[in-house]
């Protein structure tokens, strides 16, 4: 069940919580093969399942930038805003991918307000996101991403 944030105000009663996880999401490969035809990137890794099963992971795995791609949709599950005249995705402070994302596994994301600061109109907030491959050991994703909430 998703947060739900009422104005602009509230954010900063809710640094350092962690908002829950998304459900989980299957990853298959007509997702991949598409976020590689978006993105152009067709490294065999990715797109070549054959030639993946004797790569370094046993199969294709999903591109790390499609698995970040992912967060709008899955935060979405965990964080509703109201009372807001508009939010805006401003960047990434930083973004790793620690480990990879098998194609046919299934991935969720957990969600942690670090900061909020004030900006012209509204407020910036900075968001931790884990994005975890479910049984793997380390996480898929890790990111802190920063939205604009204006009032």
């Amino acid at each position: 069940m998703a947060t739900t944030v009422h104005g602009i105000d509230r954010f900063k009663e809710l640094v350092g919580t962690h908002l829950g996880w998304s459900e989980w999401h299957r990853i298959d490969q007509a997702q991949v093969d598409r976020f590689a035809d978006a993105t152009g990137d067709h490294q065999w890794i990715h797109v070549d399942p054959e030639r993946a099963k004797a790569g370094p992971f046993g199969g294709p795995i999903a591109h790390g930038y499609l698995t970040l791609s992912l967060a709008p949709v899955l935060l979405g599950e965990v964080l509703t805003v109201e009372g807001t005249t508009m939010g805006v995705n401003y960047g990434c402070n930083k973004v790793r991918f620690p480990a990879p994302v098998p194609v046919g596994s299934n991935l969720r994301m957990g969600v942690a307000v670090a900061g909020v600061e004030d900006v012209a109109g509204g407020v910036q907030v900075m968001l931790d996101l884990t994005l975890e491959t479910e049984g793997a050991a380390k996480p898929s994703c890790v990111a802190q991403v920063v939205f604009r909430y204006y009032a």
